[in-house]
């Protein structure tokens, strides 16, 4: 167990879409909805809870593709994902009751994600002596690690801190959000800039410190050492502003409204009366069943 103070931060919406993915329908609520998504989120949340054994713990959920501050200034912005289904969205509901049920404190904005609720408690702890562990493989955390923090990818098993973000995209944390402006992030249609792909941007980090240094000294560009440097030069002047519109949608938010209180983050014991009528709706079998009656023990 940590000897530090530690909050554990959930990208919760990360694994309710994996067990989606790879539970089987075969589970159903007692109205013969499916909540294979439900089930299996609900086994990670008892693994981790048996392993991590937090003393704080959230877990931070997407509410809407559609309605983030970012899509008022980029409309494009996550479009090319497929709106949830109605029978995914009913188990998303679920997931966050029960995760509250479990004693978690439940995060949830419609104009901030996941990602900036985590981030912004992670940042609000930090000033109460906290050390962030954030439960998650995604890669745009990576901005948010400092001495101290660790992003935990709990399927694979691995951790990682400030050191592990160089060491998988050759950048530090702090440059985390210009490299992906410039290199692009397919998974939230973030474009890039045409032409850099990872290597480049970390090169060009390595060398300037961060994209405004890079855009005030392109003419220095051509003069590297780096194969089609020229090219690169003539793309970051044509694309320069869409690489800092990039960066504002790539930069985690750290000031979305949620608790700043240590107190208030403290996971707190299991509500029975909660969890009982909500277990019968779900409709889950007595294994799963003991194992949240032990929360606590």
């Amino acid at each position: 167990m940590d000897s530090v103070k530690r909050v554990h931060l959930i990208d919760a919406s990360l694994y309710v879409f994996r067990a989606w993915h790879s539970m089987p329908d075969q589970f159903t609520d007692r109205d013969g909805h499916p909540v294979n998504a439900v089930w299996g989120f609900c086994q990670f949340l008892l693994d981790f809870l048996e392993r991590a054994r937090p003393s704080h713990a959230a877990a931070a959920f997407d509410e809407s593709l559609t309605t983030s501050f970012r899509n008022d200034i980029y409309p494009a912005y996550k479009a090319n994902r497929e709106p949830a289904p109605e029978s995914l969205l009913r188990q998303f509901r679920y997931c966050r009751e029960l995760a509250a049920a479990m004693g978690f404190t439940v995060l949830v904005d419609s104009r901030y994600e996941a990602d900036d609720l985590i981030g912004s408690v992670a940042a609000a702890l930090r000033g109460h002596d906290f050390h962030a562990s954030i439960i998650s493989a995604d890669k745009d955390f990576g901005q948010l690690l400092g001495d101290g923090d660790e992003q935990w990818d709990f399927s694979r098993g691995q951790r990682w801190g400030a050191a592990g973000v160089r060491a998988k995209l050759g950048v530090k944390p702090a440059q985390v959000a210009d490299f992906l402006a410039m290199a692009g992030d397919s998974v939230d249609n973030i474009p890039g800039v045409p032409g850099i792909g990872a290597k480049t941007a970390a090169v060009l980090l390595s060398h300037f410190g961060d994209l405004d240094a890079i855009l005030a000294r392109i003419d220095e560009i051509p003069y590297l050492r780096l194969r089609g440097a020229a090219s690169i030069a003539r793309k970051l002047r044509e694309h320069g502003d869409d690489a800092r519109l990039a960066r504002r949608l790539t930069t985690i938010a750290l000031d979305a409204p949620v608790p700043r209180d240590p107190a208030a983050l403290a996971l707190k014991p299991a509500d029975a009366a909660a969890l009982a009528p909500l277990l019968d709706q779900l409709d889950f079998g007595r294994g799963t069943r003991e194992r949240l009656a032990r929360l606590g023990n």
